[in-house]
């Protein structure tokens, strides 16, 4: 089991559009938004990928950076103190999956998603 992992920042507006957050539509690939079903990342392109982890510390500590830096522009105070609490789910090969709303209206969502196989979608490659 691995885990890569994806960010994706950009106006809330983006998540609106459903299109290219669906896999059959020919935007998803090109696409960077984060899709509607996680898993589906890894149907996007490999360069998308920011990072891959066997190791699930390694992951977490991953994870938990990209959110402290962003921590300062997120809206809500009780999103700061949940970031510490979530890393620890990903040692048990699941996905950890954060999103936050940002001052400015934009969105952050950070995602590690677990692989080889993917326990809700084992066919994707």
């Amino acid at each position: 089991m691995h885990h890569h992992g994806y960010t994706w920042l950009g106006s809330a507006h983006e998540l609106l559009k459903d299109g290219p957050r669906r896999p059959p539509r020919p935007e998803f690939r090109s696409s960077k938004v984060v899709p509607l079903e996680l898993a589906n990342w890894l149907l996007k392109p490999a360069s998308f990928i920011q990072g891959t982890w066997t190791d699930p510390s390694q992951a977490a500590e991953w994870f938990g950076a990209q959110a402290r830096d962003a921590a300062a522009w997120f809206v809500s105070e009780h999103d700061r103190d949940a970031v510490g609490r979530a890393v620890s789910r990903v040692t048990s090969g699941e996905d950890l999956v954060g999103g936050w709303y940002l001052t400015g209206r934009r969105f952050l969502s950070v995602c590690l998603i677990a692989c080889s196989p993917h326990r809700m979608r084992p066919e994707i490659p």
